[in-house]
């Protein structure tokens, strides 16, 4: 069946009504705002099992699997933490005070920074020794920085209109983060297309915002690639978001008929309506020699085996390249801990769309790879060509590639690999960084020019890049430059909680080894094992548990969550 002979009715009756309700929304109280994210929160919490429970049985596993923690982490966790954080900043300005503390914008090498995360008690508390910060674009003053931030919620006119959110089909929260997005940060009413992958969740999110569409400001809505087309090209639409890949950025801006690549060339774009996207691309995780211990090499290994694990590799943001040292001792002994943590892990198959054809690529170019656990955790250890598929192309799927450069000295080191990064590797979403404390101290300025100069919208230091989506605070999407003839990792940010302008990167920090071991390698905080890694045995648990606490904070519930945690 072709597109002429499709019923687009229902999407119109959607985009109209949600025409009618445009200035209603625009021109609803900021208290009252405040009160529908208030209202959200328990809502979140009733359905927030089997929200987990529907995204465990799609990826095939049981709902108390211990696979299961990353269906808490990136449903129910990462929303109530993303409403929470707006709640934080709208009732700020709702007392009458600035959206930024005075002291979160300060200047530093010339360049102007803000403190985003920990924001309040509550956060220092439960992510001890995590921290994030924003660098603004250069130019941009501190007061600058001040005066624009939230500037919706301040009094700026805003412009009504519908966005066009086309969802996530990976992880759960994140159509349901861009739709907070669209509404409060840009003021704009949502039609939400839901991906074929994940459109189980739909009746989940319309129950959660339930309100939102009784009063004409939100629309869910299922379809392929036609109800896309037809979605973008509409006249009811004002504005896009899409979180996808390049390919389905080029596909709608430009086509995919004969003449797309010569619309492209002249740029002649199908659509001209403003357009932000978050598009992944080949995401390192660059180790910086150091003096490890045994206990070091351990639990850096689950680390990485995280950041490239989690969700069996289906994420834009999963570390897809390991930068290591050629010359260090240690990176024999790093791959050899993390061969063992690939084969303790639990058993469970790559299920997002053409994943399996993905990993036999991988395997046809790379007969040398390893495989570990259930045959579809690939390894391959020793990566020379730069121009090899792993490098040259997002795989989205459970393999991890090595690259090893030269350098006798992490400086030297560190300068190789941030001209690999910056240089080699497609897109710039997202990069991980790992230091030893004390080579961090030692090394002082060359660490510190290479997070000045890595290119990315987020970096991790001692911390997978992806914990920016469970901050809430922070701006996610790639390193400003992108343009739509050449789309990268796509343009604008998200959630952004502080509704920042003139974002650069996010540097997203957590402690180089957990509590109590920290106290000796120089990063002491009271986090243990963090409940997301793919090693931690009562990761489930610890993060049910601090969900619940996130939508209803209390005293009352820590014991519980730090006795699991501590378990973990």
């Amino acid at each position: 069946m072709n597109s002429s002979t499709l019923d687009f009715s229902a999407l119109d009756r959607a985009l109209s009504e949600l025409r009618q309700n445009a200035v209603s929304w625009a021109e609803t109280p900021l208290a009252e705002r405040i009160g529908l994210l208030e209202r959200l929160m328990p809502r979140i919490l009733d359905g927030a099992a089997e929200l987990a429970a529907a995204g465990a049985r799609a990826k095939g596993y049981a709902p108390d699997s211990p696979w299961a923690a990353e269906d808490w982490a990136g449903g129910p966790w990462v929303l109530a933490q993303n409403v929470g954080a707006r709640l934080h900043v709208l009732r700020r300005i709702a007392a009458g005070r600035d959206p930024l503390p005075a002291r979160a914008v300060h200047e530093e090498g010339g360049r102007s920074w803000v403190d985003v995360f920990p924001a309040t008690g509550w956060d220092r508390l439960l992510l001890n020794g995590f921290s994030a910060r924003v660098r603004m674009l250069p130019g941009i003053s501190a007061e600058q920085v001040r005066e624009r931030a939230a500037g919706q919620c301040r009094g700026r006119a805003e412009c009504a209109g519908v966005a066009l959110v086309l969802g996530a089909g990976n992880v759960a929260a994140l159509t349901a983060v861009d739709i907070l997005h669209k509404l409060y940060s840009e003021g704009q009413v949502v039609v939400a297309k839901m991906n074929p992958v994940n459109a189980y969740l739909r009746p989940h999110f319309e129950r959660i915002f339930i309100e939102f569409i009784e009063r004409g400001w939100l629309r869910f809505v299922d379809g392929g690639p036609a109800e896309g087309t037809y979605l973008t090209t509409h006249d009811g639409v004002d504005t896009i978001h899409v979180t996808g890949s390049d390919r389905t950025h080029d596909a709608i801006v430009w086509g995919t008929d004969e003449q797309a690549e010569q619309r492209r060339h002249d740029d002649r774009p199908l659509i001209d309506k403003p357009f932000t996207s978050e598009l992944g691309g080949v995401s390192p995780c660059i180790v910086t020699p150091g003096p490890w211990s045994a206990a070091d090499f351990r639990f850096q290994a689950e680390h990485i085996v995280t950041s490239k694990m989690n969700n069996s590799g289906h994420n834009c943001i999963a570390s897809q390249i390991l930068v290591l040292p050629r010359a260090w001792d240690g990176t024999e002994r790093l791959l050899e801990e993390i061969r063992q943590v690939l084969r303790e892990l639990p058993a469970r198959a790559d299920y997002y769309p053409g994943a399996g054809q993905r990993l036999a690529a991988v395997l046809k170019a790379h007969p040398e790879a390893e495989s570990h656990g259930d045959g579809c955790r690939l390894l391959i250890p020793d990566i020379a060509d730069h121009d090899d598929a792993l490098i040259t192309g997002e795989v989205f799927a459970s393999a991890l590639g090595v690259v090893r450069l030269p350098g006798d000295t992490p400086a030297e080191f560190l300068a190789h690999a941030v001209d690999f990064a910056n240089g080699t590797l497609p897109g710039t979403l997202g990069a991980t960084l790992i230091v030893h404390p004390r080579t961090e101290k030692a090394h002082r300025a060359a660490v510190r020019q290479a997070i000045a100069e890595l290119r990315y919208g987020t970096l991790g230091i001692n911390c997978w890049s992806g914990v920016n989506l469970l901050l809430g605070y922070t701006p996610w999407g790639a390193y400003p430059g992108h343009t739509r003839q050449d789309i990268g990792s796509g343009i604008g940010f998200v959630n952004n909680a502080f509704m920042l302008e003139d974002v650069e990167k996010t540097v997203v920090r957590a402690p180089f080894a957990p509590a109590p071991r920290g106290l000796f390698t120089g990063s002491p905080s009271l986090s243990p094992r963090p409940p997301y890694f793919v090693t931690n045995r009562t990761g489930r648990t610890t993060l049910e548990r601090v969900t619940r606490f996130t939508t209803a904070p209390g005293l009352a519930q820590l014991p519980a969550i730090f006795a699991s945690a501590l378990r973990g």
